[in-house]
């Protein structure tokens, strides 16, 4: 059975940090790309990071290029998003997915999803 299980969000001031974790299990992870995207109430969802575990890659969406980290432990099965001097517009859902292919994750078309870990940025 596949599982991804995200943890880590919770209730943070402007300019804090959070970073989330992404447990995964039920495939085979090296063929994967591993992404991180968001909801905010009331927006559409949009993509934040993701990384090849094939080829090591990693993609960032223009807002997280500098602020957000994506990293991944190979041996726990387990992708990492860091996200640091957070600020209100940060706030949302967010959840991690995998798909073997990088542009289901442009596309938003990956295969398997988790349940959403809820990050809250207080002004």
């Amino acid at each position: 059975e596949v599982q991804l299980v995200t943890s880590g969000g919770g209730l943070v001031q402007t300019g804090g940090s959070l970073r989330l974790a992404c447990a995964t299990s039920g495939f085979t992870f090296d063929d994967y790309v591993i992404g991180w995207f968001r909801q905010a109430p009331g927006k559409e969802r949009e993509g934040v990071s993701c990384v090849s575990m094939k080829d090591g890659k990693k993609f960032y969406e223009e807002f997280a290029t500098v602020r957000f980290i994506i990293s991944s432990d190979n041996a726990k099965k387990t992708v990492y998003l860091e996200m640091n001097d957070l600020k209100p517009e940060d706030s949302a859902t967010y959840y991690c997915a995998a798909d073997r292919s990088l542009s289901s994750w442009y596309y938003h078309g990956m295969q398997y999803w988790s349940k959403g870990t809820l990050v809250t940025v207080s002004s």
